[in-house]
């Protein structure tokens, strides 16, 4: 390992466990779970637009394929936009009064989980950042350091020990390290496991074949899964604003996912195209071996054949 790959790890684990989870779990806790889903629908957008920028992505604007994905992403961008800056009205799910009524929330209040509900959208929106980061960073290493297994513990070690770092720096209350066998133990695990340790190493599988934009697509269907859960089992609130936005931001993806499925598509048919011809040179080659070392034993029994008749030629002399 070099330098080089060590200081790219070192980002790796700053992108991912320490920046995007912590801000993502911020974002968490002042919007919701099913708001953070929604927003992190912004992940395939942004990271193409990353992606554009270190030519990782080629664009070809004549193309239709190139203008859906230019498109889905303006429209991506627009429905994250429309999240954090309209709210609207609750959505009742079954939250009313004794009177029928929707249960009415003080101004002050009112207020304050407005101011709320804007930071926690600023913090998703980094954490979104940071998680795109990792996606272009990742790709990049993955060329020079190939080892799944290995980069993936190195990258959660090295971001142990930094959220260690951070932690000792924002909050020096002993009473936070206190672990118990309840929810927070099980949360604290899952994270580990999953979110971090298992998603990177898949994510960097899919990365080594189909790109980081690819790997990003899927994003979305956190947010159906999360939205019916968070319902159901948690009684999340939902509001007006974040499904609209949700909306617009599923039409923008799936957009890009167009495009970038007829790009896969076109090279398919170039790929195909080119291949006889490359056949057909390295026949030719072949043949040309051939020809190269027929002409080369002819030349070897030329050569015996002078040797031998001047020899021949010396013995009558004598």
């Amino acid at each position: 390992m070099t330098w080089s790959i060590f200081f790219q790890i070192f980002i790796l684990a700053l992108l991912g466990p320490v920046m995007d989870q912590n801000f993502y779990y911020l974002g968490l806790k002042y919007t919701g779970p099913t708001f953070a889903c929604a927003m992190s629908n912004i992940l395939p957008a942004m990271t193409f637009v990353m992606a554009m920028i270190f030519r990782m992505e080629k664009i070809e604007l004549e193309k239709v394929r190139c203008q859906a994905k230019i498109l889905g992403t303006v429209v991506t961008v627009a429905g994250a936009m429309l999240m954090t800056l309209y709210k609207g009205p609750l959505m009742e799910l079954g939250r009313t009064n004794r009177h029928g009524g929707a249960i009415p929330e003080a101004p002050a209040a009112v207020d304050a989980i407005a101011r709320e509900w804007f930071l926690g959208s600023m913090f998703l929106i980094i954490a979104t950042f940071a998680w795109s980061s990792l996606f272009i960073l990742q790709t990049h290493t993955i060329k020079q350091y190939s080892a799944q297994l290995s980069l993936t513990t190195l990258i959660c070690f090295v971001g142990t020990l930094q959220a260690t770092v951070v932690t000792f720096v924002m909050d020096r209350r002993p009473s936070i390290w206190a672990i118990g066998f309840d929810m927070n133990l099980l949360a604290a695990a899952y994270a580990g496991t999953v979110t971090s340790s298992l998603a990177y190493y898949v994510q960097g599988l899919v990365m080594q074949k189909k790109g980081p934009v690819f790997a990003s697509a899927f994003n979305p269907l956190t947010m159906i899964i999360v939205a019916v859960m968070g319902t159901f089992i948690l009684s999340e609130k939902i509001y007006l604003g974040g499904v609209l936005g949700g909306l617009v931001i599923v039409i923008g993806l799936y957009a890009v996912l167009w495009g970038k499925h007829r790009e896969t598509q076109d090279k398919e048919a170039d790929a195909k195209t080119t291949l006889p011809v490359a056949s057909a040179s390295a026949t030719g080659d072949d043949h040309d071996d051939d020809d190269d070392a027929e002409c080369k034993k002819n030349v070897a029994g030329v050569r015996s054949f002078s040797n031998g008749h001047g020899s021949e030629s010396a013995s009558a002399v004598v």
